[in-house]
């Protein structure tokens, strides 16, 4: 999908959360992080496509549960879980957000579907993609993101820190099997 704005004149598109445009018409969050890991698409779309891989995988989810599995109606492999992200607030407070997770294999061996609902109004989507490369697989996430004008730019930056983590992560622990 693409965004076509139009903005006033001396804005910047840096500065467009500083546009009075109504919520609905915000382009979402969006970016994409993409690394090699030393394994093979079929190890690591395992590896991925198992939700309680992402404890630890991401470094706010601390705790997996509920898993459900299934089929959609197009017959492919659905896994809806429910999973907790630990935010350390000041000093020793934590909150625990519980985030509702629907997790479709598009292609298996290839590509992940993932969308998220956490309380709040906030909506995530990621889209992982898997090829193989010479010494092993080629991760490509494509992340999408919304949430309330308040949290917007909280949204963006931790969705991009935890991707970032989610990457070195995967890494790490494909180089370690």
């Amino acid at each position: 999908m693409s965004w076509a704005m139009s903005l006033p004149d001396g804005v910047a598109a840096s500065a467009w959360q500083d546009v009075d445009v109504p919520d609905a018409r915000r382009p979402p969050v969006a970016f994409e992080t993409t690394c090699v890991v030393a394994a093979s698409p079929d190890e690591v779309y395992q590896h991925l496509s198992d939700p309680f891989s992402y404890v630890g995988l991401s470094p706010l989810i601390v705790a997996v549960r509920d898993v459900r599995t299934g089929h959609d109606a197009r017959g492919r492999a659905v896994a809806r879980y429910l999973a907790v992200e630990r935010f350390r607030l000041v000093g020793p407070v934590r909150w625990d957000n519980p985030i509702r997770v629907r997790m479709v294999a598009t292609r298996p061996g290839a590509q992940l579907v993932s969308d998220v609902r956490s309380p709040g109004r906030v909506s995530l989507r990621a889209v992982v993609d898997l090829a193989a490369e010479a010494g092993g697989t080629r991760v490509r996430e494509g992340v999408t993101a919304d949430a309330p004008v308040p949290l917007r730019r909280f949204v963006a930056a931790k969705a991009r820190e935890v991707a970032a983590f989610r990457a070195a992560e995967l890494t790490r622990r494909m180089a370690a099997r």
